[in-house]
């Protein structure tokens, strides 16, 4: 990984995108295609489209949605506290001590979920998981007059952003669901500059993955791929309690995963996989017997159909503060992507 891509990784990491609000993280991608896109366009749904040699008969979309789960301002009480609604999947013990963010019109506002101390817990309020819905982000008011003039219903919000290394070439952050898979694909794209593409290439930010696949829907109608790829997040099983009988057995550092399954079209599993075995990539195979709960889900069924792969990166902690992956699988999820699009002769059917 070069000095500049984990530099694009780490601006990512540190930029706001929750599910309908994507548009700084956009720009960020704009910014560092300029160079190698032959060409970018965003689409009226807000996906951000960056394609090479576009105009070449074989389409090929590789898409990672560039939205993570968040909040968004529901109410401000009259003593200047701020409840949410959320945006995507959370569970609320991951978020009682943690410090968040109101991306508000102003700038930035900074506060924090807490709730009473444990001093102070009945022996039944100490039995209790805590509801969303009983939980207030404290950003220092002490009137509604004075949080209105702060922030306005309607604000986005997430958690505290950053990047942090850590041993064995791991990172964590909030919101590696899914700025890792978006990295992957512009990365896959990059890399295969300035060598000749036979396909048309497009890596896509997809927005709305969290709230419906919405931004795979619409990107996918609009480029019409032949083949379209899918790049998240999966759970990683490498750490306590995860049943690797029930979830598989993937790690982070050993490699990207890929998955077979209905939702893949198995000429294009295969594909990918005497990619990665004539390149030396390590990968890592995960199966999944119904339609998938990300962006490869609808790619499959747009239009008269996509040819639909879906590559992950192992990610520990999904959905919470902390999630963390391997800087290895995800350069290597790039290389692999790359070279896929390069092996392509354009005449290839994937009719199974």
């Amino acid at each position: 990984m070069t000095p500049d891509a984990l530099d694009f990784l780490r601006r990512l990491l540190e930029t706001p995108s929750p599910s309908g609000y994507e548009q700084q993280i956009q720009q960020v991608v704009r910014d560092y295609v300029a160079p190698f896109a032959d060409k970018t366009t965003t689409d009226v749904h807000g996906n951000l489209i960056v394609s090479r040699n576009s105009d070449a008969p074989l389409r090929v979309m590789l898409a990672g949605h560039c939205d993570q789960i968040g909040f968004v301002v529901q109410y401000l009480d009259d003593q200047g506290f701020v409840y949410l609604q959320p945006i995507g999947g959370w569970d609320p013990i991951v978020l009682v001590g943690q410090r968040l963010t109101v991306w508000a019109t102003g700038g930035p506002v900074s506060g924090v979920i807490a709730r009473k101390p444990i001093h102070l817990l009945s022996d039944e309020e100490r039995k209790q998981t805590p509801k969303l819905k009983d939980l207030w982000l404290d950003v220092g008011c002490r009137t509604k007059e004075e949080v209105s003039g702060l922030v306005r219903v309607g604000d986005p919000v997430t958690l505290e952003l950053g990047y942090r290394e850590m041993r064995n070439n791991l990172a964590s952050a909030p919101g590696m669901d899914n700025k890792t898979g978006l990295w992957v694909a512009i990365e896959a794209l990059r890399r295969t500059a300035p060598q000749k593409l036979n396909c048309a290439f497009f890596a896509v930010s997809t927005v709305q993955e969290e709230i419906g696949l919405r931004g795979a829907i619409t990107s996918t109608y609009g480029v019409n791929p032949h083949v379209g790829i899918a790049i998240d997040v999966t759970h990683a099983t490498d750490c306590p309690t995860i049943d690797k009988k029930q979830e598989g057995d993937l790690a982070l550092g050993r490699g990207p995963v890929v998955f077979r399954g209905p939702n893949m079209n198995p000429r294009v599993v295969e594909r990918l996989l005497e990619t990665a075995a004539s390149r030396e990539l390590p990968v890592q195979m995960a199966a999944s017997g119904r339609a998938t709960p990300n962006d490869a889900n609808t790619i499959q069924v747009s239009r008269g159909g996509v040819a639909t792969g879906l590559v992950s990166t192992p990610n520990r902690y999904m959905h919470s503060p902390v999630e963390m992956v391997s800087l290895d699988d995800i350069d290597r999820a790039a290389d692999l992507l790359a070279a896929f699009a390069l092996s392509l002769s354009g005449e290839e059917s994937f009719v199974p």
